[in-house]
């Protein structure tokens, strides 16, 4: 396929490869979870199905992603760990922070009715995610053993809260009542006044769960005796440990220390400027538009088993528009969007402070509540057609330094949706007319734009032009300057958008008159 004039705006990407030796570990956490929590009106301090929720989605992730070897989490958070000698996604950090936040999301709603069958999803979760780059297993044992200390300082505390709040003291005076104490303190609170002993809560609170893959027995078949027939395979299992960064407990697994490494000694207090290394975060230029685009990961796969209509979808298309104009509404620094087949570029104002524009973060909450989003309205769009299994985006983020180059980055994505859409279009008509794929794929090959339209045109009286302009033009997402009548990825109809509402529109963003009758868009002239 031919290249366009704007392809030079790939040289604006950047390499975030997590370089060897070094180890990966991803760890996500609920956002704004305080909220959602009250919401959904989780038990204080600790609801229990909420934390069988997220365990059943951790061991989802190990099972979707090999590389991860090891996981553990309390409370609204998980952090994973992929084997040392790991290339999934080519060590790119911003796709493998992103997909993992997406595919969690994902299976977080997907489980949702498991766990709470008598209680509604109000909203879309979404979480923040990050890679933390360990450079030795000394390093990793460190971070396991800050992450395990913090689970044992926070419920220690949200136990003794919740159980002064429970007695009658307000928040305010619960909190001035525990200022300063101690950890024995707290402890003979619990006993003193609640008899609690809290030594004797369940192992789920205090500890955390921890979740790694070891060698089981399983029964795969039976022989022509009856007799079971059995092999040893990779299994995810969990564990509850007091210290799950001891030597004693990581080297008793040979799958631990064969796919990340030894622990040579046994840590107490994590040094601070580990500690300071762990919570760094990269941050994107000040004072640049900031595009995160966001991919399906795998969507040939997903639309074959979901038998997406070739070579569009007009329903996919419209749940992904959906899903945009969510994306829109929950953060007011986004103000436009674009999106074509299975991706969707999101446009931040050039003054963002969105999470003091810290990469990871915006990355993984936008990959994360498009796809819960996705998976909550699908019924909405396919009422008929069941959910599979979980979908999942990839994303990442580049920073454009002018606005010329931010129109020429999505007049790219125009381009790019004329060229595959007039392909896709003649290719499907090929296959459907009795080609094979790769008959279909050799006949375009070397084709022009004119001699596809005639293609078209003469054996299959398809004029290109006349085509449904979500095909050709994609979908643009953006806040109305003014009330206009608008699809907004409904399933049919049109409805009225006030002034400042998010509409979906498919028009030509390649022309500048677009830009010029819509200033209010990007604010800028």
């Amino acid at each position: 396929m031919a290249n366009s004039k704007y392809e030079y705006v790939k040289s604006f990407e950047l390499e975030d490869e997590v370089m060897l030796p070094n180890l990966i570990l991803v760890r996500i956490d609920g956002r704004d979870f305080s909220r959602f929590s009250q919401v959904h009106e989780f038990e204080k301090p600790n609801d229990e199905a909420t934390l069988n929720l997220m365990n059943a989605c951790s061991s989802a992730v190990l099972e979707e992603f090999p590389d991860i070897i090891f996981a553990y989490g309390y409370s609204d958070e998980y952090s994973f760990v992929f084997k040392k000698t790991s290339r999934f996604y080519q060590r790119r950090a911003s796709k493998i922070l992103s997909l993992v936040a997406s595919f969690f999301a994902s299976v977080y709603v997907t489980k949702w009715k498991e766990f709470f069958p008598q209680r509604n999803l109000e909203y879309a979760p979404s979480f923040t995610s990050k890679v933390v780059s360990c450079a030795s297993p000394e390093v990793l044992q460190a971070y396991l053993a800050w992450r395990q200390q913090d689970c044992h300082a926070n419920n220690q505390y949200e136990t003794c809260f919740w159980m002064l709040v429970k007695s009658g003291k307000t928040i305010t005076e619960a909190q001035e009542f525990l200022k300063d104490t101690q950890k024995q303190q707290k402890n003979e609170l619990l006993f003193q006044k609640f008899g609690i002993n809290y030594k004797a809560l369940p192992e789920l609170f205090r500890q955390g769960s921890c979740l790694f893959k070891k060698k089981v027995e399983e029964t795969v078949k039976h022989d022509e005796n009856g007799n079971p027939v059995k092999r040893l395979r990779r299994k995810a299992v969990f564990v509850h440990s007091e210290n799950i960064a001891a030597r004693s407990f990581w080297n008793e697994h040979p799958s631990l220390y064969n796919d990340l490494g030894h622990f040579t000694k046994d840590i107490g207090r994590v040094e601070p400027d580990f500690v300071r290394s762990f919570q760094f975060e990269n941050k994107l230029l000040p004072l640049t538009w900031v595009v995160v685009r966001i991919d399906g990961s795998h969507f040939h796969r997903f639309s074959d088993v979901h038998e997406f209509e070739k070579p569009n979808d007009e329903q996919a298309l419209k749940l992904m528009n959906s899903c945009a104009v969510a994306v829109l509404e929950e953060f007011e620094d986004i103000h436009f969007a674009y999106g074509v087949s299975d991706e969707y570029s999101f446009v931040l104002k050039r003054e963002s402070e969105l999470y003091q524009r810290q990469s990871s973060k915006i990355i993984s909450a936008i990959a994360s509540l498009f796809t819960s989003t996705y998976v909550i309205r699908w019924g909405d769009f396919f009422p008929h057609k069941e959910l599979k299994y979980p979908p999942s985006f990839d994303g990442r983020a580049v920073c454009y330094p002018t606005y010329k180059i931010l129109l020429d980055y999505l007049a790219w994505r125009q381009v790019d949706c004329h060229i595959n859409n007039q392909y896709n279009t003649c290719f499907w008509m090929l296959v459907k007319s009795g080609k094979t794929k790769t008959q279909s794929q050799d006949y375009l090959k070397g084709t022009q734009t004119r001699e596809k339209n005639e293609l078209l045109s003469s054996q299959f009286g398809i004029e290109y032009n006349t085509l449904p302009l979500i095909f050709r033009m994609g979908s643009s997402v953006y806040r109305s300057k003014e009330a206009v009548w608008d699809e907004n990825g409904v399933v049919s109809g049109k409805k009225l958008k006030r002034e400042g509402e998010v509409v979906v529109d498919h028009c030509n963003i390649i022309d500048h008159s677009f830009w010029e009758e819509h200033p209010h868009i990007l604010s800028y002239s």
